[in-house]
């Protein structure tokens, strides 16, 4: 009861500001899964988001940086008591300019739920988050991450988890292999597995994730996914017949 009490009265009214459709779309169901947020409004464009701040109050906005007609860090410098920032690029040398404006904090897309949840810790005065959970059930979060978003091309691409094969990692990028289609980004391996569901996905090789239930076979030196054979390397060889035995 308590722990209720003290969710409704912290509750958080925020907006999204972001010119692209998919990134709002993963924020709106980030946000669906705090119950201390209220999402009061989301825009396309700052232009829209600083006309709506004339006549409403919020607390707290989702702002990314690179937009056309007004860039975020614009928008805010434009704002005369402007609410907390939480600013959500996919381009890190905008950093140091966020932290400048003492924004609350940077997220770097494709944002992971678990990012997203500290961010949003830092939005809670600290005396009220005695007691108050935040973070959504398990099978929620499982459930919000069905897909995930990858940048390719100046772009971010939905890719649905149920439908990847395998992931390797090539140099400077990496390919996602679903079984018509792959996705290249720009991305280590390593966050990208970050953003992957443990229960679903196991690293195999430095250069290698695969779908554990896309295995058709496997030994201690190969895996068979789809017509595809990958090794199994010696560091991740335990770990790897853990999960599938």
């Amino acid at each position: 009861m308590s722990t209720k009490i003290e969710q409704e009265a912290i509750q958080i009214r925020c907006i999204i500001v972001d010119d692209e459709p998919m990134a709002r779309d993963v924020l709106r169901r980030y946000i669906q899964l705090v119950p201390a947020l209220t999402l009061v409004e989301e825009f396309s464009n700052a232009v829209d988001a600083f006309m709506f701040l004339q006549v409403q109050q919020i607390d707290l906005i989702f702002l990314d940086i690179r937009m056309p007609e007004m860039t975020g860090i614009q928008f805010l410098q434009s704002l005369r008591n402007p609410p907390q920032v939480i600013f959500t690029t996919a381009y890190k040398e905008y950093a140091l300019d966020g932290y400048d404006l003492d924004a609350l904090d940077f997220l770097l897309k494709p944002i992971r739920f678990e990012r997203f949840l500290r961010s949003v810790q830092k939005a809670f005065p600290q005396r009220d988050m005695q007691g108050v959970q935040i973070s959504a059930p398990v099978q929620e979060i499982q459930t919000a991450a069905a897909y995930i978003y990858l940048r390719s091309d100046r772009k971010l691409v939905k890719v649905i988890l149920d439908e990847i094969l395998y992931i390797e990692s090539k140099r400077d990028h990496i390919q996602v292999v679903t079984a018509n289609e792959t996705y290249m980004a720009r991305q280590t391996i390593s966050s990208l597995e970050s953003m992957l569901p443990s229960q679903g996905f196991v690293r195999i090789h430095r250069s290698f994730i695969v779908s554990v239930g896309k295995i058709k076979s496997f030994s201690s030196e190969t895996v068979q996914v789809g017509d595809h054979e990958l090794p199994v390397g010696r560091l991740y060889r335990e770990q790897f017949l853990s999960v599938v035995k």
